[in-house]
């Protein structure tokens, strides 16, 4: 065993993508109880309802899991172009019978000022905490690490890996361009490499002292291999559990995921405000120019979504699905990791005998 698993106290190099809104306390149960870590996102969440997740998921295992938090610049507001978004999407909500909202608001708060959040999480002391977007003040991390919380973060680049590292986290979660979501760019507006997976793992083990998980386009124990076999200490799939019955993805989601539309994936801002490789949808299609800034944005598209929904229209959700969508099972999470250990050790396998 690694030494990451070590810490970690789990058996199996495979983690849970923490996909706030879709993963579920019910999914990251299973997947701990299988032996891979299990994750749940409280980053669109309040501090009490963020407490309640975090038992759910422990009256259903005893062993660790993961809590994902947001740290991105709380919204500056901009109230002349939200209001000409708002324009902008009027014909859309009027396809569907309803009006845009009045004004939008920042629905999000972002970790970094959340007192009441880091509060909890200080109280129930989750196994493991990770931070996508950037990290928290020094005070918040060093109370975490007191409290002996494993701490993750995100990094998509050498340079957001190096701040990483030197923050004293005990894992990076090596974000290639590939994964779906949202992008954990810590800066939205700086110029993007756009690094995938494979290459951004290799930089990071080779040039930083601390294990990496690799993140984006791992759909298989095939996929998981290679990222091992790349240095990475474990992998962190998200696409991979969207469509298993444990997670709240919608059925128009779990529909265009397990159909031909995986095959086309997109990074976008319009949704949300920061870009998210979402599947192609008639929200895509909009286009990114004068978005909001997050999580003002996702104000109205979380509206719009759902007066379409309302009407039978589910493409215009935050469909996240990764560039390897098509590889998508429709299992349930414990069987799914089952499956996904089996051929890892066949694919470790081959490794060995082909050398």
């Amino acid at each position: 065993m690694n030494p990451l698993l070590r810490k970690l106290g789990i058996e199996l190099p495979i983690i849970q993508a923490p996909m706030a809104g879709v993963s579920t306390p019910e999914m990251a149960a299973a997947v701990s109880n299988a032996g891979a870590l299990g994750s749940i996102g409280i980053g669109a969440s309040d501090a009490e309802t963020a407490r309640s997740m975090i038992r759910a998921v422990r009256a259903k295992t005893n062993r660790p899991f993961n809590v994902n938090v947001f740290c991105h610049a709380p919204a500056v507001a901009d109230p002349a172009q939200e209001t000409a978004w708002i324009a902008r999407l009027a014909p859309e909500f009027a396809r569907y019978g309803a009006a845009p909202p009045a004004r939008l608001k920042e629905i999000y708060t972002s970790f970094v000022v959340d007192d009441a959040t880091q509060a909890v999480l200080l109280a129930e002391r989750p196994a493991v905490v990770s931070f996508h977007f950037g990290l928290p003040a020094r005070e918040y991390i060093e109370a975490l690490r007191a409290a002996k919380i494993v701490l993750l973060a995100t990094a998509t680049s050498p340079a957001e890996g190096r701040i990483v590292t030197g923050a004293g986290v005990d894992g990076i979660v090596a974000q290639g361009y590939e994964a779906g979501g949202h992008r954990g760019v810590f800066d939205p507006t700086a110029p993007d490499d756009q690094l995938g997976t494979m290459a951004l793992t290799r930089v990071l083990v080779r040039s930083l002292g601390v294990p990496v998980i690799a993140a984006g386009g791992i759909m298989d124990g095939v996929g998981i291999a290679a990222a091992l076999l790349l240095g990475a200490s474990a992998a962190q799939l998200g696409t991979a559990f969207i469509a298993c019955p444990e997670s709240s993805a919608d059925a128009g989601y779990r529909a265009a995921l397990l159909s031909p539309v995986s095959e086309h994936t997109t990074m976008t801002r319009a949704i949300s405000g920061r870009p998210a490789r979402c599947l192609v949808n008639k929200f895509t299609a909009l286009g990114d120019e004068g978005v909001p800034a997050y999580p003002i944005a996702y104000d109205a598209g979380k509206a719009l979504h759902a007066a379409a929904k309302s009407k039978g229209e589910f493409g215009y959700g935050a469909q996240w699905a990764g560039q390897g969508a098509p590889l998508a099972r429709a299992l349930p999470a414990a069987e799914l990791v089952a499956r996904l250990r089996a051929e890892l050790e066949a694919a470790t396998r081959l490794c060995l005998v082909n050398r």
